[in-house]
């Protein structure tokens, strides 16, 4: 039962979010080197999320993941800061979901229904990232953030493999 919740769960995060970029993004034109940075953002956003979730219920494995992805996502920003700085754009604040939300609730889950969720929740947050980036590649309008995409999209492509494999397992 608490594995079809999860499923549940991912899928109707799955659907905010699909409706949450289309009000953003028109489908007819490619997205602008504001609206990649401002997408990286957010997904940098979710990914810090995820290690504050992870003290409330994560196992070591989970925790160690969590920091990591934290990590990961401190250091692209670092390098979409000097890439925002020279484009001189500002990223749009829009409303953000909690990571928590997108979770199971940590006092009403198991370790292992908490373990899947983790996963799930990653899986469409990496899916957006990279659909935003492969789109923007299309038609980029600035050279330094098309190859920050194109540097980005293997490790992305990699990670959310990686959670899909996991979650299978788990």
């Amino acid at each position: 039962m608490r594995v079809l919740v999860a499923i549940m769960m991912a899928f109707i995060s799955t659907i905010a979010l699909a409706d949450s970029t289309a009000e953003r993004k028109p489908l007819d034109r490619p997205p602008s080197a504001t609206d990649v940075i401002t997408g990286l953002y957010n997904f940098s956003r979710f990914q810090q999320g995820l290690l504050e979730s992870t003290d409330l219920k994560g196992n070591a494995e989970v925790k160690n993941l969590a920091a990591l992805r934290a990590e990961e996502a401190a250091k692209r920003d670092r390098a979409l800061k000097q890439i925002q700085e020279t484009i001189g754009t500002e990223p749009r604040v829009g409303k953000t979901e909690s990571v928590a939300a997108s979770l199971i609730e940590p006092e009403s889950s198991d370790g292992p229904t908490y373990v899947r969720s983790f996963y799930a929740s990653q899986i469409p947050e990496y899916e957006s990232a990279i659909t935003l980036l492969e789109s923007y590649l299309k038609a980029p309008d600035n050279a330094a953030l098309a190859a920050f995409a194109r540097e980005q999209l293997p490790s992305l492509r990699a990670q959310v493999k990686d959670a899909e494999r996991t979650m299978a397992d788990k």
